[in-house]
């Protein structure tokens, strides 16, 4: 694998390449057609809607452009199997107090903290690499030091 190469579980693979389908089959053709409409009402030099669709169509071809790139060139790994934390290893841990957490350690470019995935270089993640079902894990914050204990690694 090439340095600073993406790695995407296949579950993160799957869910790039739907957001990718969902940009390119319908969000880009929706954004196309009301710009077409709001031409067909004549001046279009003072259209804040107008200029508004143009921007937010530039991104969605930028979103595009940048899922197909990351899509094209990045490795689908699968998890670890022997029991330590690596890419792609479901984690349930506990803080000191006893609050229980799930997280799946992915990419950088596959995280997401509101589906349950966390980043390998976030601190948690950092902490958690390498890791076995009751290990504890460190994490330095601004205020302070937390301890994770790992209950459960899948």
């Amino acid at each position: 694998m090439a340095m600073g190469s993406v790695q995407l579980t296949a579950s993160g693979r799957s869910r790039l390449e739907d957001e990718l389908v969902q940009l390119r089959d319908t969000k880009r053709k929706e954004l196309a057609e009301r710009i077409e409409a709001s031409t067909d009402d004549g001046d279009i030099s003072d259209n804040s809607e107008y200029e508004d669709l143009k921007e937010e169509l530039i991104m969605v071809d930028r979103r595009i452009a940048e899922l197909e790139f990351l899509l094209a060139t990045a490795e689908t790994i699968e998890s670890p199997t022997d029991g330590t934390i690596g890419l792609g290893s479901h984690v349930t841990l506990s803080d000191s107090d006893g609050e229980t957490m799930t997280w799946t350690l992915v990419d950088p470019a596959e995280a997401d903290t509101r589906a349950g995935s966390i980043s390998t270089s976030s601190p948690v993640g950092n902490a958690l690499m390498g890791k076995a079902n009751g290990d504890a894990a460190t994490v330095e914050t601004p205020g302070g030091s937390i301890v994770y204990t790992i209950k459960n690694v899948a």
